[in-house]
């Protein structure tokens, strides 16, 4: 794909080389994630945060890659507080918002929703999440994520095998995830969910036509057996039309350690796009599983300041000048690097 002033909306935009291609920007940012340096390379621009549902994670981490290349943020939150809900179309939302901003990033609760605003927008839209629909920067982080993860192994993608687990019906970042692992060889996916939470058909389709062997279980011991990675998601309570329908799922697939060391691998990884459900009733990842060094869902967190930033140095077109703005830092920082 072209990278430059390019929208970011689907998974489907891209092929293995661009992934690649993407990484290897994402490793060379990664000192100014860090704050080993910094840069300024854009200085005076300005992306508009647009989240019409409720984020922390992605919101503030898209503002986080920003900032940290010199950028200014301006947010808006919530449908309620934005003229949609005046009345106003997307189009109209989008041709006006373009002309603030040099760079969109936007979540809303509709299916084709940023696409559709992308339509009307001057300047790029990146797919923060349209309702169940997809999520495409949280499976580019998960992938970078999975990469890195593996390597410390002496592995690669090609010849993933992976769990993933909770409600794959609704959750858009296991679509967008399967959709990206199509593109890798020898994959292996388990989808572990009771069967009205299994992930769609067209999805499981699409991954078996990739060459992707896909088994389908409702039994977390069998599903989390002989894996790389074990990739966890909540009840994704807010898609349901009855609160007491979501309620019945809830906490069918917990992870604690003792369940780990039985069923799962000296070295599988555990990951979550977060956040994860700690109540007891849900417990999904156990606490006593935070001092499992396999445990990597907060560095998942941290690669996604470093995939987002890699992905406004590509669409903006500005990787050749990031060393020419390049400053130390000038001031006290202490990084906790406790995985």
């Amino acid at each position: 794909m072209q990278f430059r002033g390019a929208n970011i909306l689907s998974i489907a935009q891209f092929e293995r080389a661009d992934i690649e291609s993407l990484f290897t920007t994402a490793d060379l940012l990664a000192p100014y994630a860090r704050r080993e340096k910094r840069t300024r390379v854009l200085d005076g621009a300005i992306l508009g945060n647009m989240f019409f549902e409720p984020s922390t994670r992605t919101r503030v981490s898209f503002g986080s890659a920003f900032n940290i290349l010199g950028g200014y943020v301006r947010e808006t939150t919530g449908l309620e507080s934005s003229s949609l809900s005046k009345g106003e179309s997307l189009y109209d939302t989008a041709r006006v918002l373009s002309g603030y901003s040099d760079v969109i990033c936007m979540r809303h609760p509709e299916i084709g929703s940023v696409a559709e605003f992308a339509q009307g927008s001057r300047v790029p839209v990146i797919n923060g999440g349209d309702g169940p629909n997809e999520h495409p920067t949280q499976a580019l982080l998960d992938l970078y994520t999975i990469r890195n993860e593996l390597r410390s192994f002496n592995r690669s993608v090609d010849g993933l095998r992976i769990a993933m687990i909770g409600d794959l019906k609704h959750g858009r970042t296991v679509h967008s995830l399967s959709k990206l692992l199509c593109l890798f060889s020898n994959v292996e996916v388990r989808l572990v969910s009771p069967q009205p939470l299994q992930l769609p058909a067209a999805l499981v389709e699409q991954m078996r036509a990739a060459n992707v062997k896909v088994t389908i279980t409702d039994k977390l011991e069998e599903g989390i057996h002989a894996v790389d990675i074990v990739y966890s998601t909540r009840i994704q309570e807010e898609r349901f039309a009855d609160q007491a329908e979501a309620n019945l799922y809830r906490g069918q697939f917990r992870l604690n350690q003792s369940i780990y060391t039985a069923h799962c691998e000296p070295n599988t990884v555990i990951m979550h796009p977060l956040p994860r459900d700690s109540r007891a009733e849900a417990n999904e990842l156990d606490i006593d599983l935070d001092r499992n060094p396999n445990l990597a869902i907060f560095r998942q967190a941290d690669n996604g300041v470093i995939v987002r930033m890699a992905l406004f140095v590509k669409v903006l077109d500005v990787e050749a000048e990031l060393k020419k703005s390049e400053q130390p830092v000038i001031w006290y920082t202490q990084r906790n690097n406790t995985p």
